[in-house]
């Protein structure tokens, strides 16, 4: 019951995104500016105050995070491989890899470990997500950049620099980490300014990810959405717990890790592809398809650990 209860509350808030934005309540110059806020504002506050507060070690485990970011690396040349078996386009078979295996952690997969499993998980899982976007970006970057139609090289990899270097989520991780490795106290205005923003970074992230959902362009490419979809909601996260099994880990530090590899196919894929030279109709339909699916999927996987 627990499971249902987390799960379908924050699906609830996804798809009253989705209504209120068709209503015109959230408009499309508006989400703009809302994304920003959360990715660039809110949800690093929260990741930076739930990490520096906490007591680092207890959260750091090296073999977990080897294990994720294996699991992780294995899924991108599985559908890097499946694009050539199935002869994808260039441009498209780079936006299938990427959605095959980049996921949306700062969003989705913090929300349901904040949710299901309260601030310890929610710091175990922030650890981990640091490690595994700088890998997510690096290998988005090179599978879009093999598959560009044309030569993109010197832009591509900096680009790699400038979406690991400058992604708030990492660099928030960072200093969180900073601050409890060595007990840095924080004042208590800006814990409180912190709590402030905290409260707003998930349920305004949920609301922009249902305003973003394009259900019109799923049915478009319904074979190679569908691919990417199960290589990041079931391929992803079953080889994750197959791994994590084989080491003995456990629930505790299976679950929150689990959580962000079946987490949905992430918003900033479709500007990627855009900027590379990918498909963006594709990587549009590919996370409203996989964000749906996941709260089906994220049900079975709950199920299965806890």
């Amino acid at each position: 019951m627990h499971i249902l209860t987390t799960i379908i509350p924050i699906f609830i808030i996804v798809m009253l995104g989705w209504v209120v934005h068709r209503h015109g309540f959230l408009p499309d110059e508006f989400l703009g500016p809302a994304n920003r806020l959360v990715f660039y504002v809110a949800i690093p506050a929260m990741i930076f105050q739930s990490i520096a507060q906490s007591t680092f070690g207890e959260f750091f485990n090296p073999l977990v995070i080897v294990l994720t970011l294996s699991a992780a690396a294995l899924i991108y040349a599985a559908a890097w491989l499946t694009s050539r078996g199935m002869g994808m386009q260039r441009s498209l078979a780079g936006t299938f890899i990427q959605c095959s295996g980049h996921g949306n952690l700062g969003y989705i997969g913090l929300a349901v470990a904040f949710y299901f499993l309260g601030d310890e998980g929610l710091v175990h899982a922030s650890v981990v997500a640091g490690f595994l976007m700088i890998l997510q970006n690096i290998l988005s970057t090179v599978a879009l950049q093999t598959h560009a139609t044309q030569a993109v090289a010197g832009s591509g990899y900096r680009l790699i620099v400038v979406k690991v270097m400058g992604n708030p989520v990492i660099v928030s991780v960072l200093l969180g980490m900073l601050f409890s490795v060595f007990s840095i106290p924080l004042p208590l205005i800006v814990a409180r300014s912190l709590a402030i923003l905290t409260g707003l970074a998930l349920p305004t992230a949920l609301l922009v990810i249902g305003a973003s959902l394009s259900l019109e362009r799923i049915a478009a490419q319904s074979l190679t959405v569908a691919g990417a979809v199960a290589f990041k909601l079931l391929v992803l996260p079953g080889a994750g717990w197959l791994l994590f099994r084989s080491f003995g880990l456990q629930e505790t530090d299976m679950l929150p890790v689990l959580i962000l590899l079946a987490s949905p196919t992430a918003t900033i894929s479709f500007v990627m592809a855009r900027e590379m030279q990918g498909d963006g109709d594709l990587a549009t339909a590919a996370i409203s398809a996989s964000t749906l699916g996941s709260a089906l999927t994220y049900i079975m996987w709950l199920k299965l650990v806890s």
